[in-house]
């Protein structure tokens, strides 16, 4: 069968995809990946074939332009905010009314439509001309979704992280049909239907959800849905990788990992750590016994106005390069580091709210005993060299980490999968 792998043009996103690519491909499968031209040697890199689609705008060039008349209605509609994507891991319904939920959708439409817009055109002639029978989508990335029930290929969304997007849209639509006809504004339903109807499709809530899910999350951390579930395994991929020289030996003390992927890349808003933060994590940690690694883009490491003796500054090192040979990860809840720290037994530390879900996942994190979660409101030096110091001494994190590699290693591998996504096509696929 035809499959094709659709992402908006950011390179952590696709990368979760790459081993459920392969695994079709070596199954047989033609496999080929639609994103914005940003991307193309990112893909052709994981050794996936690229299909270029939209605007050659840099998408950090897009969303810096998105506070728009329309945006700055919407920000006022919601009133006073700390930092509306964890609105959408809500789950206290006294948090979703209805009065708020409507101006939280059209809110992230806005965001959806800056990273899907530009591509939807493109891949919907793509699609008709190719005729994929099925369309995996990154959780961002409706473009996918779109051009798929416009050729009527089976479509799911692929998840790394808890999806606690999916239970705010079940949450909204339950809401939503609790009022006047009148009264049920949905922003992503027009939004989606507007696109759909200008190729002759209509809209469903499948737009919206995929007919079914692929999720890489650890089965005790997942959510309950109504939408069907393919579990796969966590299989890292971080690029294209090559072993530094320094790591092909044992290190002489334990190592710890300190890396905050590309939230450090970009502009303030963005980070998960200041540069203050930073420094004062640097200076609590100086006088342990460990070799500390920190991945830091060089702009900033020339910032710092102290590097101690036992730490390591480089801008990028693979993570399943490294995280085999450490004793703890601090990072700031990313999928990759959080994934690949548990596919390799290692505690972590999670710092900062960065991601949508890290609410949910910190405190279920803690729970399973793999590790430890720091909130903003208490990270500082110190509160990470307390956190860091049981990690490394106290043997009950070794021992969840393991659980939780166990919990991950019985997930089927995406290679293992293919064959009920090849069912499920004969299931959904309409064409």
């Amino acid at each position: 069968m035809r499959v094709l792998l659709v992402s908006f043009p950011w390179r952590t996103h696709f990368q979760a995809t790459v081993p459920m690519g392969w695994a079709l491909q070596t199954a047989g499968h033609e496999v080929r990946v639609a994103s914005g031209p940003e991307l193309i040697d990112v893909i052709t890199k994981s050794g996936l074939t690229a299909v270029p689609v939209g605007s050659d705008t840099p998408i950090m060039q897009k969303l810096d332009q998105i506070y728009t008349e329309e945006m700055q209605e919407i920000l006022e509609g919601l009133g006073p905010r700390e930092d509306l994507l964890f609105d959408f891991a809500e789950s206290r319904e006294e948090m979703l009314t209805w009065e708020r939920s409507p101006w939280l959708t059209r809110y992230l439409t806005e965001l959806l439509k800056i990273m899907n817009d530009s591509m939807i055109e493109d891949l919907v002639e793509y699609c008709r001309w190719w005729k994929p029978d099925l369309v995996l989508w990154d959780w961002l990335s409706y473009a996918g979704s779109v051009a798929a029930t416009v050729v009527g290929a089976a479509h799911a969304r692929m998840t790394t992280t808890i999806d606690v997007d999916a239970r705010f849209r079940r949450h909204f639509v339950r809401v939503r049909d609790e009022q006047a006809p009148e009264d049920r504004q949905d922003a992503l339903a027009d939004w989606l239907g507007g696109w759909a109807e200008k190729f002759g499709a209509s809209f469903s809530e499948e737009m919206a959800t995929g007919q079914f899910t692929i999720d890489q999350m650890v089965a005790s951390m997942r959510l309950k849905t109504h939408v069907p579930q393919v579990p796969i395994r966590y299989v890292p991929y971080n690029g294209s990788a090559v072993v530094p020289d320094w790591t092909r030996d044992d290190p002489s003390k334990r190592r710890v990992l300190a890396t905050f992927g590309v939230s450090q890349e970009f502009g303030v808003e963005h980070q998960a750590l200041g540069l203050g933060q930073l420094q004062g994590m640097l200076d609590s940690l100086a006088d342990l016994d460990i070799e500390l690694v920190v991945t830091l883009p060089e702009r900033i490491q020339q910032k710092l106005k102290r590097v101690p003796d036992n730490t390591r500054m480089v801008e990028f090192v693979p993570l399943h390069v490294i995280i085999p040979s450490c004793s703890a990860v601090i990072h700031h809840g990313g999928a990759p580091a959080f994934l690949d720290s548990i596919a390799h037994e290692v505690p972590q530390l999670m710092v900062g709210r960065v991601v949508p879900d890290i609410d949910e996942r910190g405190p279920l994190l803690e729970k399973a005993g793999g590790g430890l979660w720091i909130p903003p409101g208490d990270l500082n030096g110190a509160r990470i060299r307390d956190a860091l110091v049981r990690l490394l001494e106290e043997p009950a994190f070794r021992e969840g980490a393991g659980r939780l590699r166990e919990e991950l290693l019985a997930q089927p591998t995406p290679g293992e999968a293919v064959r009920e996504l090849e069912l499920l096509v004969d299931r959904y696929r309409s064409r």
